[in-house]
């Protein structure tokens, strides 16, 4: 019947030794654990604070990336446009420097053609002259072979020679 009628002796002794080891504790132990709990809350308290400031981070670097990609897309369509304006415009310049080239080559050869064609001419005219000469020259040797024909020629040139 020890245990659930003690007797009053084991009481004191009981009561005693808990005041001995509550007093060892308090003075002890309990300080410890209390200042271990404070720096358990306090680094749980610091984590919290810096999960929040780091969600705020992420949140505010969410919205600049998101910043960041607009801003780099609308480059890249801007980009892609002056692209393409320089390439109509480069197109539109080699089409006229073309157009520019080709009527200076039709130019060209048109001078070189009616260059050749005078030539042409010339050459024809001082062919035809030659032959005409020539011509001249055996007609009048068969024509001029008496005396008489000689002298009418010759009064015949002398009259337009002074007539003009």
């Amino acid at each position: 019947m020890g245990l659930l009628a003690p007797e009053s002796g084991l009481l004191i002794w009981m009561t005693l030794a808990f005041l001995v080891v509550f007093f060892i504790l308090a003075k002890i132990g309990f300080p410890i654990i209390l200042n271990s709990m404070q720096k358990r809350k306090d680094y749980i308290d610091s984590s919290l604070d810096a999960a929040k400031e780091a969600e705020k981070q992420l949140v505010s670097l969410k919205g600049d990336s998101e910043a960041i990609v607009a801003a780099a897309q609308s480059e890249r369509v801007s980009i892609l446009k002056d692209a393409a304006e320089q390439r109509e415009k480069m197109i539109v310049e080699a089409r006229n420097e073309a157009k520019k080239q080709a009527a200076e080559i039709i130019s060209t050869a048109k001078a070189q053609a009616l260059v050749e064609k005078e030539d042409m001419v010339k050459a024809a005219k001082s062919e035809l002259a030659m032959l005409a000469v020539e011509v001249a020259e055996k007609i009048l040797r068969g024509s001029l072979s008496d005396k008489e024909s000689r002298r009418k020629l010759s009064e015949t040139l002398m009259k337009e020679i002074t007539a003009e």
